[in-house]
């Protein structure tokens, strides 16, 4: 569908709505971004009008984003399971005496990464557990085994394995100081920590964060700001149906927003929906529903118009279509080979059958590297503060096409 086509589809929905909501989006097409308040407006508006805020998102995502929806091949690498915190949803983090707690051997890493290079893989994603060295006597004794004495160090081995065997490292390790993230820059083409949300009261008695330091607002915003002051291309999120408030999303987003105004180095968000699971504190806990997931991105792109909008699709297995049509550019990391461990429930889907979803929708689904484009140098003068330059020989190295080239 051409553009002004697609417009006058826009219009037409507008008509269905009241006339404070109609002026709101007439405006975000017009080119402006929606302030709070009106965020807020859409967030609490009946869902019969998530149609017309559907539509409007869709349409600016084709406007700055063209008709290309993107995911990044990987290899999922669980450096270690091992966590000092206690999220009241997770499944992920174990003790170290527990059934299903593990840390990767060096050989572990370099065979997954090569099975993944055979397999089209380009990221290597080190994703684990927060600082569990400083709980944990015996997982101290392991990393003194593998001749480190922090899990950053052992995490940089990882990267360098993963680097050796023609991957591109991205790392997930949770909170990391400034000399652990300019440490890890060499090894990694972008980092990732998802801010969830910036509300403190998640941390109180009660909240899906009490038991979880590491997941205090305060000092993930401070490691996101670090990471903006060193150049990192840095991808991070909210998740929501946690128990926040529609106001609270919303000023998530706009934390992450005032972020990548003041340092222009949040590469992407992710808007990841709550998946209540078996054995958590939260195993009861009521899920987003599908429109309430979908209206949330169709928001992130009414505030954020310029940003990559990512929503993973493992989680979301019926609602590939919607998600497109809220206006997400990107899927995220897909794997050929690993499970995504955080989720292990929630299979990826086949990358033909989302080729084709995409394609029936109108966009072309195509492979990226796991630092985005705008983030690489261009032009006579390769100078770039996010990509040094042994990591930008490898990305040389890396090719990626359309599925329908």
């Amino acid at each position: 569908m051409h553009e002004s086509n697609e417009a006058d589809v826009v219009r037409i929905r507008l008509a269905d709505v009241d006339r404070v909501t109609r002026s709101v989006l007439e405006r975000a097409l017009d080119g402006e971004r929606l302030g709070d308040a009106e965020a807020l407006h859409l967030l609490e508006l009946p869902v019969e009008n998530s149609a017309a805020i559907l539509a409007t998102a869709g349409h600016l995502r084709t406007r700055h984003k063209g008709r290309r929806i993107t995911y990044s091949p990987k290899v999922f690498l669980p450096v270690t399971n091992l966590c000092r915190d206690y999220c009241s949803y997770c499944t992920f983090r174990k003790d170290p005496d527990a059934p299903g707690a593990w840390t990767m051997l060096p050989e572990e890493v370099r065979s997954v990464s090569r099975q993944g290079k055979q397999l089209g893989c380009i990221e290597a994603l080190m994703c684990l557990g927060d600082k569990p060295e400083r709980v944990f006597p015996a997982y101290r004794e392991t990393l003194r085994v593998l001749g480190h004495e922090t899990t950053i160090q052992y995490v940089e081995q990882c990267c360098e394995i993963a680097l050796e065997e023609g991957l591109l490292p991205h790392t997930n390790a949770g909170l990391m100081s400034r000399d652990e993230m300019r440490r890890l820059k060499a090894t990694n083409v972008s980092m990732g920590l998802m801010l969830e949300n910036v509300s403190a009261r998640l941390c109180e008695r009660g909240g899906p964060h009490r038991n979880a330091p590491d997941k205090h607002p305060e000092l993930r915003l401070q490691m996101m700001r670090e990471a903006g002051e060193l150049g990192i291309a840095f991808t991070t999120g909210i998740l929501i149906g946690i128990g926040e408030t529609p106001a609270e999303r919303v000023a998530s987003l706009r934390a992450i927003g005032d972020l990548h105004e003041r340092y222009g180095h949040v590469q992407e968000i992710i808007v990841q929906n709550f998946r209540a699971k078996p054995s958590t504190r939260m195993a009861r806990h009521p899920e987003p529903e599908s429109y309430d997931t979908a209206r949330t991105v169709a928001v992130a792109r009414l505030m954020l118009p310029e940003m990559n909008l990512q929503a993973p699709p493992n989680l979301n297995p019926h609602d590939h279509r919607l998600l497109i049509a809220a206006g997400i550019n990107d899927w995220g990391g897909i794997s050929p080979l690993t499970r995504d461990f955080v989720n292990p429930e929630a299979p990826w889907p086949h990358i033909a059958a989302l080729a084709e979803t995409c394609r029936e929708e109108g966009f072309a689904l195509a492979p990226r590297l796991p630092v985005y484009e705008e983030f690489l140098p261009s032009g006579p003068d390769q100078s770039n503060r996010f990509v040094g330059a042994e990591l930008q020989k490898r990305i040389a190295e890396r090719t990626v096409m359309t599925h329908d080239s």
